[in-house]
């Protein structure tokens, strides 16, 4: 298998059950970040009961993994966003766009309503897969 790369920022709550992000080397290399919550590096969580705040935390923290990765936000090819079922997608979109912005070639998305996260209170959760030039 090829070499991978596991990126835990000091910057993000560690945890023995999972990454925050790996990568691959290939021809480019594929960036694979784990779902975001809004959970600080304390392990606590931003913005109960605010789909927007916590949204703008779950991207943050992605950001933060793909910055340890050597990418930003504008190499994601993928996105995956799972909402809280009852929460508004729209509010949920707007936040999202007020990081990510336009652009005239977005990535795949795919967007899921789900029952619940591992996290008590989280009502958003992000996942991305970026590529980038090989190392």
């Amino acid at each position: 298998m090829s070499d991978r790369r596991y990126h835990n920022p000091d910057t993000l709550h560690k945890s023995p059950a999972f990454s925050q992000g790996v990568s691959v080397p290939s021809t480019a290399r594929t960036i694979y970040v784990g779902g975001q919550n809004a959970i600080t590096a304390d392990g606590s969580l931003v913005g109960s009961d605010d789909l927007s705040a916590q949204t703008v935390k779950s991207l943050e923290n992605l950001q933060a993994v793909l910055a340890d990765a050597g990418a930003t936000i504008h190499d994601v090819v993928k996105w995956n966003i799972f909402i809280l079922d009852g929460q508004s997608v729209n509010e949920g979109f707007e936040a999202f766009n007020s990081v990510w912005g336009k652009h005239s070639d977005p990535p795949a998305i795919t967007v899921v309503f789900v029952s619940g996260f591992a996290i008590p209170g989280a009502l958003v959760e992000i996942e991305a897969v970026a590529v980038v030039d090989a190392d």
